[in-house]
């Protein structure tokens, strides 16, 4: 399967204060597909890493097949992601 066209995207963290679970850069979804960081991205205390905004990193998510996708900004991030199969909803769930 071809890489589709890249499209504009956002990463966000999501709000952990009701679950106390920690946060980053580490799942996406794109259509139906749930996606999870190869490399997951976190300081440690429920934020984005150093040099990445927060709580939005505006960028481009590029699905490069049925499986992979990476997204990039402007800033030089790049971080893979692999498809979760048979997967309905993130991995984390928080309020």
């Amino acid at each position: 399967m071809p890489s589709l066209p890249p499209h504009p995207a956002a990463l966000s963290k999501r709000d952990q204060k009701s679950t106390g679970r920690t946060g980053g850069i580490d799942e996406a979804r794109i259509g139906s597909t749930y996606f999870e960081a190869e490399t997951p991205l976190s300081d440690g205390s429920g934020n984005p890493p150093e040099g990445w905004d927060d709580p939005t990193q505006l960028g481009t998510m590029t699905l490069k097949s049925e499986s992979e996708a990476v997204f990039t900004d402007d800033a030089g991030h790049e971080v893979r992601f692999v498809a979760r199969p048979g997967a309905s909803a993130f991995k984390h769930i928080c309020a």
